[in-house]
């Protein structure tokens, strides 16, 4: 009998069995080159799968290929491969006629290779959270949106869209409603906040279990926003404020009123010491408090006497209404006389110079483009990566600027457990490159498909994506014309 067994067995394994099982999947990636951003390195061959939009394989190509099929596989063509990207500060406003106009600068992040954005407030805050709701549930399409809703402020602020504060308890008021709205994090702003108030909602914010960045009234120190709680610096101007060897004693005199703003900034722009401001970026890294530098808009503005962008083809995918928002940066701008142009030109390169201290010292840098309303020609979509450049010509390499923005944004909000690297379990949120951006940052811009929430558009998509939001502004412009 077992004779019987074993040639029944042999005879068996002589014969052409049908293939093995595979999983099934929803995507297969094959012949990727996948980019290790936290490491700086380079992993060729390699397949990913993903399911339900979640990376569920990762490893040698052949291995994973035999073991996996799915209802779509790219081949990747030795591309390389890095997490979604992130745009860590972008705004949407303009008011309630240009909701539309808004909305349609969504797909452009996604056809730039952002799958995630972190909306730093404008005047339509309310409608940003419903396209946040629409967004996780499949009805409307764009990145991941994570939102600070309407940002806490002083009464009749400049800026709209916001919740007027006076009082401990209006502040009290304020951060039980975000909570109530469930806002990712708290944008506080200072246009007519006033300085303690500023500090006291910073540390409720934080008591409330919400991260908070903004904008830190002129009248306190960084440092004073830092030990109350702040999460976040928006800007790279206030780690310059940071870096002042008298900064405690401007502030005193700003607050009494012996100094008005003009005469504070001389005194910043006078007062910068390379040590203190060493010293002040290590407490910084110490206390995780993460830079956003938004470099973008500052350049564009300080070179506009070079480059007035009336040219820029991008124009033809921002609305007219959003366009007319960028006249007064515009304006102010054109009424600099040659000496304010120059000290435009120095303030610039004198803050991005900052950038590799910020490195040294441990301070996480975030990547966020202060793109939308507002902030002239600083496009939604490229200006991510015309912000990527800036950092590697101020100093950090490829590695470090595409970590700022892959793995800052997850890092800050306490979600690296699923996003920022191409791993089993992570987020599939991709981006497959023609190019390596550890040699050249600029590849980022060479974008040959992205995955976003498991769902793969290829080239032909995204180009697809930017037709569609150009004819629609086609359509607006004839409108506006009539």
């Amino acid at each position: 009998m077992k004779k019987l067994v074993s040639v029944l067995l042999a005879g068996l394994a002589l014969l052409p069995l049908p293939a093995i099982a595979k999983d099934r999947a929803d995507v297969l990636i094959r012949n990727a080159t996948i980019v290790d951003v936290e490491n700086a390195r380079l992993t060729p061959d390699q397949a990913v799968v993903t399911k339900d939009g979640t990376i569920v394989a990762v490893g040698d190509e052949a291995q994973v290929a035999e073991t996996w099929t799915a209802d779509r596989t790219v081949d990747g063509g030795d591309r390389f491969l890095i997490p979604g990207l992130w745009d860590m500060h972008v705004h949407f406003g303009g008011g309630p006629e240009l909701i539309e106009e808004n909305k349609a600068l969504l797909p452009l992040y996604v056809a730039h290779g952002i799958t995630t954005i972190r909306d730093a407030s404008g005047d339509l805050p309310n409608e940003v959270l419903a396209w946040r709701r629409e967004i996780a549930a499949g009805t409307l399409f764009g990145p991941t949106l994570l939102s600070s809703g309407p940002k806490i402020e002083g009464i009749d602020p400049v800026w709209k869209g916001t919740i007027e504060t006076g009082t401990d308890a209006d502040v009290d008021a304020a951060v039980a409603r975000l909570q109530q709205l469930g806002v990712d994090f708290v944008k506080i702003t200072d246009s007519t906040l006033k300085p303690e108030l500023f500090l006291y909602a910073v540390r409720q914010a934080r008591a409330a279990g919400l991260r908070v960045s903004g904008h830190i009234p002129m009248a306190l120190t960084v440092e004073q926003a830092v030990d109350a709680g702040i999460s976040s610096i928006e800007h790279i101007d206030y780690a310059f404020k940071a870096g002042v060897r008298d900064e405690a004693a401007i502030a005193a005199d700003f607050a009494a009123g012996r100094i008005d703003r003009a005469e504070a900034n001389r005194r910043i722009e006078a007062g910068f010491d390379h040590e203190v401001a060493m010293a002040a970026y290590r407490k910084l890294a110490a206390e995780s408090v993460f830079v956003t530098p938004t470099l973008n808009g500052s350049r564009i503005i300080a070179y506009l006497d070079r480059d007035d962008h009336n040219d820029d083809d991008y124009l033809n995918l921002i609305g007219p209404g959003l366009r007319d928002t960028y006249a007064w940066r515009v304006e102010r701008a054109a009424k600099a006389d040659a000496a304010a142009v120059a000290a435009r030109h120095a303030a610039f390169e004198r803050e991005a110079a900052l950038l590799p201290m910020l490195q040294t010292a441990g301070v996480t840098i975030m990547a966020g483009t202060d793109a939308g309303f507002l902030n002239s020609f600083n496009y939604p979509g490229i200006a991510l990566h015309e912000e990527l450049a800036l950092f590697v010509e101020k100093g950090l390499t490829p590695a470090q600027a595409l970590a700022a923005a892959t793995r800052a944004g997850p890092a800050w909000f306490g979600q690296l457990d699923r996003y920022g690297s191409i791993e089993v379990g992570k987020a599939a949120d991709l981006a497959l490159l023609d190019r390596n951006p550890l040699e050249d940052i600029n590849a980022t811009r060479a974008i040959h498909a992205v995955v976003l929430r498991g769902s793969v558009y290829d080239r032909a998509a995204l180009d697809a994506m930017l037709a569609d939001t150009r004819a629609e502004v086609a359509a607006w412009n004839a409108q506006a014309a009539q």
